[in-house]
């Protein structure tokens, strides 16, 4: 076809960019380097105009990588360095996001890119591939907060829901995941408050364990002092 139609060849860019990440290449070349840089940069660009298209994409990606089981070393850090290479790409498309992105689109970005996310901010540190973990930990909690600075709201549901799933589980199990959302997103005064007031009403008719009032207050603290640390960084 001498035109191929917009999703068609979005669709080839990102198979091209998965086909040259390291766990299906192997170790880069100068050569396969630069074209994988290449088609990261123009997903970037194309996801300005097909933005829900390249980021469900790339989430797809990622999912059948968290498949995959590595025995070698090499392949272990293959793997992981893959991730980190759709975890930067993500960040950035999803630091320009479209204003006009619909609140239908922005509910199933957030409900399909989450999980995959989530993924990443407790991985086990005490391994051969440490360094390369702690990367991927702090790639994806930047990924967490570019998703929140445009869908935020979302976002915000998932943690209300989850304080209210919270006060029906059994006492022997509870998950936390979506409360430690609240240290990673991007929070001004405003959504905190909002977040504060969710908590507070919550938390009056929710009998929870202690456990999760820890990682609930653990998160907020954090929350807080990273507005303290921006508001001192715009008065320098």
């Amino acid at each position: 076809m001498a035109v191929q139609k917009p999703i068609e060849w979005v669709s080839s860019v990102i198979s091209r960019f998965d086909e040259q990440l390291p766990i299906r290449s192997g170790i880069h070349s100068t050569h396969t380097q630069l074209n994988l840089e290449q088609n990261k940069a123009c997903l970037i660009n194309v996801s300005k105009y097909k933005f829900s298209l390249v980021i469900n994409g790339l989430t797809n990606i990622l999912k059948n990588l968290s498949t995959m089981r590595c025995t070698q070393f090499d392949a272990e850090k293959n793997l992981r360095q893959s991730q980190l290479i759709i975890l930067e790409t993500l960040e950035k498309c999803l630091t320009g996001q479209p204003k006009d992105t619909s609140r239908l689109d922005e509910t199933i970005l957030v409900k399909l890119l989450l999980p995959e996310i989530c993924q990443f901010l407790n991985l086990p540190g005490e391994t051969p591939l440490a360094a390369q973990l702690i990367q991927l930990k702090s790639t994806a909690s930047r990924v967490l907060f570019s998703l929140s600075q445009n869908n935020f709201n979302a976002i915000f549901n998932r943690i209300s829901a989850r304080l209210d799933a919270l006060a029906t589980c059994p006492d022997d199990y509870y998950d936390v995941s979506d409360i430690e959302l609240i240290q990673h997103i991007n929070v001004d005064c405003v959504r905190l408050t909002r977040i504060l007031n969710e908590t507070v009403v919550k938390l009056r008719s929710l009998k929870i364990q202690k456990n999760v009032h820890i990682v609930l207050a653990s998160s907020l603290e954090k929350s807080i002092w990273e507005i303290g640390r921006a508001s001192c960084r715009e008065r320098v």
